[in-house]
């Protein structure tokens, strides 16, 4: 229940990076009297939405870690449930204890929807150039299929993985349970020291093999149903 929580939670985010990248000029005209954000504005919405989300997520990301890290061996009572993490931690950490690695979160957050969709766009514009070159056309509308559509959102997602998983190490390092009042890390820089010292670049990379089984291919079919539905509107529309 909790993971299907947070899943929800990345799709909206995932949603509100969609209505705010930047797209092509042919994918979203403004209206007369309106005035199209620049890729700044976008990128500062991007980077609003990432807050909000990581403020309300970032309490279910830390219990979600901590009940996934928790075995028979830890020398501490072990949460029951996520009511009981959530009073625990309440009653040993207080409120700062729900937001240990918030600003990690945050960087991720913005920094994976701003790689994930300009990746997709400028791969989406090669694509569409080939096809346009190959089939001798200068129009864009329906060049591309779900077969290129999940290409261009698993390749994505790739690139976005790879480039912003040290994030993810990081704020899952931060969000352990400390043993006998004592975390084992005090800030994001200390994991950074000590993940580099000991365990070296393949430290921050730990399980991404796993996180891209699980959502490169969920990002193709977001971006197969996306892409499609669109296409249905507009022609519908027209």
């Amino acid at each position: 229940m909790l993971v299907s929580l947070l899943q929800l939670s990345d799709q909206l985010f995932l949603g509100v990076c969609i209505s705010s990248s930047m797209v092509e000029p042919n994918r979203g005209i403004p209206k007369m009297g309106q005035e199209k954000l620049s890729p700044g504005l976008h990128l500062a919405s991007a980077a609003e939405a990432g807050a909000l989300v990581c403020l309300c997520t970032n309490p279910l990301w830390l219990v979600k870690t901590r009940l996934q890290l928790q075995t028979p061996l830890h020398q501490t009572q072990p949460y029951s449930g996520l009511n009981d993490a959530v009073r625990t931690i309440m009653r040993e950490e207080g409120w700062r204890g729900l937001y240990k690695g918030f600003v990690p979160s945050l960087f991720l957050q913005v920094s994976h929807g701003a790689i994930q969709f300009t990746a997709y766009e400028e791969l989406r514009k090669v694509i569409v150039h080939f096809k346009q070159r190959k089939q001798n056309t200068d129009g864009a509308d329906n060049l591309l299929n779900s077969v290129d559509y999940a290409i261009l959102g698993g390749s994505s997602k790739v690139a976005a993985i790879l480039m912003t998983y040290p994030f993810q190490v990081i704020r899952a390092r931060l969000q352990q349970r400390p043993n006998d009042g004592i975390p084992r890390y005090m800030d994001s820089w200390h994991v950074v020291r000590e993940t580099a010292r000991f365990e070296g670049l393949r430290g921050f990379y730990k399980g991404i093999t796993a996180n891209l089984l699980k959502n490169a291919p969920a990002a193709s079919i977001t971006f197969i149903v996306f892409e499609n539905v669109l296409k249905f509107l507009h022609g519908k529309k027209n």
